[in-house]
């Protein structure tokens, strides 16, 4: 039989995979759960945690906040109580302003402090945002779960690439196709299916974003959207080459986790260390030009209004350059190691073919 141009055989299995997830219930079921919780998230309180704001006051402001389920910090002097703002030692600062008081906080309006006060105080903001810490909050949980979910759903590959060596089905595929365009066609078809829901959520958050009462945020959440999808995409592809070659490494599905633990970090430990750190701009700031982490961390800062548009081409450059190496290296560890069946292929035994 006639082997067809690598174009034609990448799209044939391209084809192929997509029509297997869309006929399965899971795929739906799973991606309408995804939609009901990017709703659920936005109409979830914006304040999170139950402890009694940190508050520091100086001299006669402290009258205000007595007997208020608020922690208190006494302190001398109001440039003492705006360092330990700055610090963030303290949620805000409680201080005179001639007859009544002040609260000083950094970024945003601390709502929680201003709330156990008696009369709402001018607020003075050391460094004014747009957007809010609850919403930078959300934010951060919903691309990361996004990115999350995307990223493990990746591991379709690798359980399709291990069924069809397993039921010796791949001797058949590659006698009519290249082996490098069944791995092609297998990330062409998922990223295509990740394209297109992709698409879907960024035409609903909006809407989300209506039905929660928070449609001021649209001009804000768009850009960001805007940068995120590419992101998305590279980072997609990065994982989903990885997740090929764990599938090839092994013969049987029960193998599989053997393989699957560096996979899985790539995908977990971004979503983990952006949750941790996004409150810190300076180690976001180095993660963003991180590739397995500038997938959500660079959004994430362009939503903030913490990064300008040409250190997002940077790092979108950065994260392609990465994608690119990896496949190549994919594509030889998953040519080496497709047709090798019996137990777990060594790394180095797969690589060598290409020697």
């Amino acid at each position: 039989m006639a082997r067809t141009s690598f174009a034609q055989a990448t799209w044939l299995v391209a084809e192929r995979e997509m029509r297997t997830f869309l006929t399965t219930k899971g795929f739906w079921i799973g991606f309408i759960v995804t939609i009901a919780g990017l709703f659920a998230l936005t109409v979830l309180p914006t304040a999170f945690g139950g402890d009694d704001p940190k508050v520091a006051v100086v001299g006669s402001a402290s009258r205000v906040v007595e007997g208020k389920p608020l922690d208190v910090r006494e302190v001398a002097t109001v440039e003492e109580a705006t360092e330990l703002v700055r610090s963030d030692d303290v949620e805000a600062a409680i201080v005179p302003d001639g007859a009544g008081v002040k609260v000083v906080a950094l970024n945003d309006p601390p709502s929680g402090v201003i709330s156990q006060l008696v009369d709402a105080p001018p607020v003075e903001l050391l460094e004014p945002s747009e957007v809010s810490s609850a919403q930078r909050s959300v934010t951060v949980i919903v691309f990361g779960l996004v990115f999350l979910m995307f990223g493990m759903g990746g591991a379709a590959i690798a359980q399709s690439t291990v069924t069809e060596k397993q039921t010796r089905i791949v001797e058949i595929l590659v006698s009519t196709v290249p082996v490098r365009a069944l791995l092609a066609g297998k990330i062409l078809g998922h990223v295509i299916l990740t394209l297109a829901q992709v698409v879907v959520l960024a035409l609903v958050a909006p809407i989300a974003l209506r039905v929660a009462g928070l449609s001021e945020l649209l001009a804000v959440v768009v850009p960001a959207l805007g940068w995120f999808v590419p992101f998305l995409m590279f980072g997609f592809v990065l994982v989903s080459s990885m997740w090929a070659v764990a599938g090839a490494l092994v013969s049987r599905q029960e193998d599989l986790g053997s393989t699957m633990g560096l996979v899985m970090l790539a995908v977990m430990g971004p979503y983990f260390a952006v949750q941790i750190f996004f409150e810190n701009p300076a180690v976001l700031a180095v993660m963003s030009y991180v590739p397995f982490t500038a997938g959500i961390a660079m959004p994430v800062r362009m939503f903030a209004q913490q990064a300008q548009a040409w250190e997002a081409l940077v790092s979108l450059g950065i994260l392609a350059a990465t994608v690119a190496v990896i496949l190549l290296v994919a594509s030889r560890l998953y040519t080496g190691s497709l047709l090798q069946t019996g137990g777990r292929v060594k790394l180095s035994k797969a690589w060598a073919p290409a020697e």
